[in-house]
């Protein structure tokens, strides 16, 4: 076995544990954060880019140059629609300092969560049900919801624009559910709090939005292509069946035998 593909194995049966990590500290750190002042806050920032960097030992120079892109990319819409427009608020005004690295963990963990063995192997299901919980959760927040939510609807359609089109749908799919239960939970403990309507009034905002996972998707959008594509950062690629083989093949005894034709599970490589 080469070394690539052990690598790859090992990598693989990590996956689900760092998305597990990620989910846990995120959760904790917003709870550690309710009520503290600056100094603490800037204590769970730098625990948050602690684990950061220990979790990036063992990725790949592709992942990590990834992280990078998002972490850069996140912090800058932070500045610009927190402080500058005003799209959300936090706690206490600034943009805490757990918000940066824990943009490049929320990318970690929906990397981890689209190549590991349950999204390929079940990835068409994964994605139709993450399509329509969204859809779901963005017709409720434009008819039924207290507050109507404009921009969820409009980010749903991004997101959705991002699983049915784009290049690593298995991805995104990780992001919707990672990033739709930190928005709730953020929201929910009071660290930040959406604006009822954007700049101008003229836009209508959720807490959180709906379809705030198509925002994310553009930073994982944007270091997927700016970080590299490669087989050794082992993104998982839209989900295809096996095409069905004609003829016959041989099997282990030399026998000769009917190919199944079958369609197989396993997810390609990035195309």
């Amino acid at each position: 076995m080469s070394h690539e593909r052990r690598a790859t194995q090992a990598r693989g049966r990590r996956d689900l544990p760092v998305a597990a990590v990620v989910a846990a500290w995120l959760v904790l750190a917003l709870v550690l954060d309710v009520g503290v002042g600056l100094w603490p806050q800037r204590a769970l920032g730098a625990a948050t880019w602690l684990l950061l960097l220990a979790l990036l030992r063992a990725e790949d120079r592709a992942v990590r140059g990834q992280v990078a892109v998002v972490v850069v990319l996140a912090t800058l819409v932070e500045y610009t629609a927190s402080p500058l427009l005003g799209f959300y608020v936090y706690r206490l005004g600034n943009v805490p300092a757990f918000v940066p690295p824990g943009h490049g963990l929320v990318y970690l963990a929906a990397l981890a969560l689209g190549r590991s063995a349950p999204f390929t192997r079940y990835g068409r299901p994964i994605c139709r049900s993450a399509l329509l919980a969204g859809g779901a959760w963005a017709l409720w927040g434009v008819t039924l919801a207290p507050r109507g939510d404009t921009l969820g609807l409009l980010l749903y359609l991004l997101f959705a624009a991002f699983v049915l089109t784009g290049r690593a749908p298995l991805v995104y799919a990780g992001a919707f559910l990672v990033t739709g239960a930190l928005e709730l939970t953020g929201t929910m403990l009071g660290t930040w709090a959406w604006a009822p309507h954007g700049p101008g009034g003229f836009l209508a905002i959720g807490n959180p939005p709906s379809g705030i996972a198509g925002g994310y998707c553009v930073f994982d959008a944007a270091a997927l292509a700016v970080g590299g594509w490669g087989a050794t950062s082992g993104i998982a690629a839209r989900p295809r069946r096996r095409p069905a083989v004609a003829g016959r093949i041989r099997d282990g005894r030399g026998v000769q035998r009917r190919a199944s034709g079958v369609p197989g599970r396993r997810a390609v490589s990035v195309e």
